[in-house]
């Protein structure tokens, strides 16, 4: 895989007018964009047709759907037929929740790549722990989530950076693992309690690194996904 094939860019913000400027000047440059909850929520479901015409050829529709089963499916045939090629279901809804998934997104033609999120990465051992009351490390149930996906058909998941290693020696390295949390050196960690550079997460065996901010915020958004794209090249060599 092409370095800058790895690189998706999260569209993370709330107007169609810097969607379409950041999809217009990463054209070519990046593997594909993260289309996530604010952004449809702002812009309504045209943004996926507006954001091809703007140039983006794979667009990774971060919906983390978690519902019943029925929901899900249908939620899931929906946005396949609108011709995404990446869409995600929260793991913890369950096997039956992503086997029905898994259905709906092979019900259309060209079937979406199907993605479970495991343990979201603003998410550490204390929370985990006396939060949600799921005892154990963070680590421990990423692993048992994405052999659960694995066991529904779900074509990859969703997992920090620390886990992507725990992931391929437990469901095989074509699993595709599709990793949010990344910061190259000096960019601040926000809202994220699990994160590594571009480098660690390829260097640890990631598929696909999401970016944003370091990204969609700098003064230059192209040169920054190329610059991160040689990072990516000098971690795989």
């Amino acid at each position: 895989m092409n370095p800058q094939d790895r690189i998706l860019v999260a569209l993370d913000v709330s107007t169609v007018d810097d969607a379409l400027r950041l999809a217009r000047s990463l054209a070519g440059r990046v593997g594909g964009l993260k289309v996530g909850l604010e952004l449809v929520n702002a812009a309504g479901f045209d943004i996926f047709d507006r954001l091809r015409d703007a140039g983006a050829e794979r667009i990774f529709y971060d919906a983390k759907f978690h519902d019943i089963p029925n929901t899900v499916a249908g939620a899931v045939r929906a946005a396949a037929r609108r011709g995404v090629w990446m869409v995600n279901v929260h793991a913890t809804g369950g096997f039956k929740m992503m086997q029905a998934a898994r259905e709906a997104a092979d019900s259309v033609e060209k079937p979406p790549l199907l993605i479970a999120v495991t343990v979201l990465t603003s998410i550490d051992d204390a929370a985990l722990n006396e939060e949600l009351r799921v005892p154990g490390p963070v680590a421990e149930h990423v692993e048992h989530l994405a052999l659960l996906a694995k066991d529904t058909r779900c074509d990859g998941v969703v997992a920090s950076p620390h886990e992507v290693s725990l992931i391929r020696g437990a469901c095989g390295d074509g699993f595709v693992t599709v990793i949010p949390g990344v910061r190259p050196k000096g960019v601040g960690a926000d809202d994220q309690a699990r994160v590594a550079t571009p480098g660690e997460a390829v260097r640890a065996g990631a598929h696909y690194l999401v970016i944003g901010r370091a990204i969609t915020r700098a003064d230059d958004p192209a040169r920054a996904a190329e610059e991160i794209a040689a990072e990516i090249a000098a971690a795989a060599s």
